[in-house]
């Protein structure tokens, strides 16, 4: 399972999203589930807005994660290619993903096996904002 073993497993996670356009901030917790499913993993998040007009919505995504040449590349839910990431242990990793007419550009930062982060940046006409989500392994205990 090369690089996605070391995100298997059970994750607690934080995202801050700063929309610049509607000048609001905007909290989601949760947890993140990545799992086996015969050809890579499947990540699938699940959580609740803490902070938002719509405070307390419950909200989902899966991706899915599979070995590339180039590290680990994520799709979507449906199977449609999202972008591909080089897994640093100890560092930063970039990627980038075009929805025209917005641009989706990321900044990972792993401090694995216990943590790491997504940072986006979503530019566009219909898009201005920044996404901060981190990463905490679950143990046992928590």
């Amino acid at each position: 399972m090369g690089y996605l073993a070391q995100f298997k497993g059970h994750w607690r996670l934080h995202r801050v999203i700063e929309d610049h356009r509607a000048g609001t901030r905007l909290i989601f917790e949760g947890d993140v589930s990545m799992f086996d499913d015969g050809e890579g993993l499947t990540y699938r998040e699940s959580g609740r807005w803490a902070r938002a007009d719509w405070g307390g919505l419950a909200a989902t995504r899966t991706l899915l994660w599979r070995e590339d040449p180039r590290g680990i590349g994520v799709f979507f839910g449906d199977g449609r290619p999202f972008h591909v990431f080089e897994v640093v242990r100890d560092g930063v990793s970039a990627s980038g993903h075009d929805c025209a007419p917005d641009r989706y550009d990321v900044i990972y930062r792993f401090h694995l096996p216990m943590l790491w982060e997504a940072d986006w940046r979503a530019t566009g006409p219909r898009k201005d904002y920044v996404s901060r989500t981190r990463y905490d392994r679950r143990t046992e205990a928590g």
